[in-house]
């Protein structure tokens, strides 16, 4: 048995956690073994923030679980808080128990996290286990409801609450055991803006009271004010230093399947274009050298090189397969119907008569091929919305029709069944949470569970299958159990369950929360491509980046509509000041040029309201007086409205 008791604190810079060459392998004695971690070395001290980056699928979750020991390695030895938890693969279990009561952790699903049906009692539930006296349960209860901007749902059933505000409960859960160390997996994954920049205010907090931060994220924004980033990569520590050394490696960070942060990105841009800039991921310093750059207008400048014409990115679709060719000749005949999802003045209350309402007086209309972001902070409605399209609940009050289809039914009569399930077969599905759709041995069984219950025959459903597992890209994982693969590539499995069944719309929610950069470049690719042949795509979406991306956007505020219009009318700093009043912002690239107009380097308005680095790009150097043309873009403007 290994020692137990602490040596008392001496105010010594040792590190509160540390793992010497950890190894770590799923289904050790299965020929398809997985080496989550492999001979990782480590040290966290105190005060310090540790940022942990890599693609899905790299062992930043499971390094994360080590470190706030839920789970001991197969070889190496971990040391926590003073206690030696594991030497040479072996734990003991009584200093795991003992180390653990000063370690705070965040789950990346923080349904997984919550235990009780009363929000208040659910903060409670950690102090409480460690024996902490009621008095300062209450005051730290009441203290991080607050921290957390909680404090309206102290008596509210967490199971009710939007995936972002249960992320919230889960962190002042955490917080109120008033740990020495807290390790959070993807925090901001559900969260809104507002959120975000809570949770990077709270760490700076925690790190100025000498609490260590362990932080995992797939935001590079967010490590930028780490005072250490690791990169992991297939288990093994691939990058580590501060933020600036790490994210200067791109071409090690493009071979880990990341991206640098937008500053880098936008200043090697601008480079490769042609202005001489020093590289760098700070916007202040980017700022400067515009500025300076401007200052010396007068002179001689390096002259800028055309930049060849890309066409966007887009998806070719499998012509061997009838996929494609079946879906648009579906959406073909639906565009006569338009629109496509029809909402009148719906709204809908969770609990009994009389309760608040999640979505009120509620009017949309979806064109066929339209390809729609609904945004908005947590709680606004926004999920609750994509599963009244889907016919998965009904509206209290009003109409939704799918195609012509009334889904406001209750099952009461036949043809009414008939209706809500025609309707039903209409719309494909991808939860905020994919992987709980998943539950077949094989990828293969799962995508073609709902294509079966169709009753296509053999050939059909074989081809359905073949061409959906080729659009998402998993041909060669077709054999494989979905519960062995990364978040990404479930994601990826989820939708193509749901496109094997040729839906007219595909409905997201929360698309992209959790992937890494090429997963997501993978799903912007899949969803363009399947727009482009027709299909309607709906998503809810944190991200104002993948929102700048649709055709149009809704902007919810508190189980109202906000706006409606195109991003360009939606996103313009003259609306910046309403979206961040509930939660939200704007694009990192229209944000960017307020403030590059602000520096003086610009004339004021010069920038428009870029949406995309290609189109920020060319309007600083218009703006400089080096490029031609403009970069405002744009149709109809938005429809903004007031409570």
């Amino acid at each position: 048995m290994l020692a137990t008791t602490p040596p008392i604190r001496d105010g010594s810079s040792a590190p509160l956690l540390s793992i010497s060459h950890v190894t770590l392998v799923y289904d050790e004695n299965s020929q398809e073994a997985a080496c989550a971690l492999d001979d990782v070395s480590l040290d966290v001290c105190q005060g310090e923030r540790l940022c942990i980056v890599g693609a899905n699928g790299s062992g930043k979750s499971t390094l994360a679980s080590v470190l706030c020991g839920l789970i001991a390695p197969d070889a190496g030895n971990v040391r926590l808080l003073d206690y030696d938890v594991c030497r040479d693969g072996k734990p003991d279990l009584e200093a795991y128990r003992l180390a653990r009561r000063g370690i705070g952790l965040v789950f990346q699903n923080p349904e997984d996290q919550i235990v009780t049906r009363i929000v208040a009692d659910d903060v409670a539930f950690g102090p409480e286990n460690l024996g902490v006296q009621p008095h300062e349960i209450k005051r730290r209860v009441r203290q991080e409801l607050h921290r957390m901007a909680l404090d309206g749902f102290a008596q509210a059933d967490p199971q009710r609450l939007s995936g972002g505000e249960q992320q919230r409960v889960a962190i002042a859960g955490a917080l109120a055991m008033e740990p020495e160390v807290l390790v959070l997996d993807e925090p901001g994954a559900l969260l809104d803006a507002r959120g975000r920049q809570r949770i990077m205010q709270t760490m700076d907090e925690l790190r100025r009271a000498g609490i260590a931060v362990v932080h995992v994220t797939h935001f590079m924004e967010e490590a930028l004010s780490a005072d250490r980033v690791i990169v992991l990569e297939k288990g093994r520590i691939v990058l580590e230093g501060t933020p600036d050394e790490v994210f200067s490696h791109r071409k090690a960070l493009a071979a880990a399947r990341l991206e640098q942060p937008f500053i880098a990105r936008l200043c090697a841009r601008l480079s490769a274009d042609g202005l001489d800039l020093h590289w760098t991921c700070d916007q202040s310093e980017l700022t400067t050298q515009l500025t300076t750059i401007a200052a010396a207008h007068g002179k001689p400048l390096t002259k800028l090189r055309a930049r060849p014409h890309v066409p966007p990115t887009t998806l070719k679709s499998p012509i061997s397969r009838p996929l494609a060719s079946t879906w648009e000749t579906e959406a073909a005949l639906s565009a006569a119907t338009s629109p496509l999802i029809s909402i009148r003045h719906v709204s809908f209350s969770y609990g009994s008569k009389g309760a608040a309402f999640a979505l009120e007086d509620i009017s949309l209309e979806i064109p066929a091929g339209d390809n729609l972001a609904i945004i908005g902070q947590n709680g606004s409605g926004k999920s609750t919305l994509l599963r009244l399209i889907c016919a998965l609940d009904m509206p209290d009050k009003g109409q939704i029709l799918v195609d012509g289809l009334d889904t406001n039914h209750r099952g009461r009569r036949r043809k009414e069944r008939e209706a809500l399930a025609q309707a039903r077969t209409r719309v494909g599905y991808v939860t905020q949470r994919p992987e709980r759709q998943l539950f077949a041995d094989s990828v293969e069984e799962d995508v073609a569970f709902g294509p079966t219950n169709q009753g296509l025959s053999r050939q059909e459903l074989g081809d359905r299958v073949d061409g959906a597992l080729e659009l998402c890209g998993l041909l060669d994982k077709r054999f494989c159990s979905p519960f062995e693969l990364s978040g990404g590539q479930q994601r990826m499995v989820a939708i193509a369950g749901v496109l094997a069944m040729h839906p007219q719309v595909l409905v997201l929610d929360e698309p992209t929360a959790g992937l890494d950069h090429a997963s997501r470049t993978q799903l912007h690719a899949l969803l363009a491509g399947l727009n482009k042949s027709g299909i309607t795509i709906v998503q809810a979406t944190h991200s104002m980046d993948d929102a700048a991306r649709a055709k149009h956007v809704m902007v919810l505020d508190r189980s109202h509509v906000l706006a409606q219009g195109v991003p360009s009318k939606v996103f313009r700093r003259s609306t910046k000041d309403r979206l961040v009043a509930c939660g939200l912002n704007l694009p990192q690239t229209v944000l960017f040029a307020e403030v590059l107009e602000a520096s003086g380097a610009i004339a004021p308005g010069s920038l428009g309201n870029p949406l995309s680095l290609d189109e920020l790009a060319g309007a600083i150097e218009k703006g400089l007086g080096l490029l031609p043309g403009s970069s405002e873009r744009g149709e109809d403007e938005a429809t903004w409205r007031s409570k």
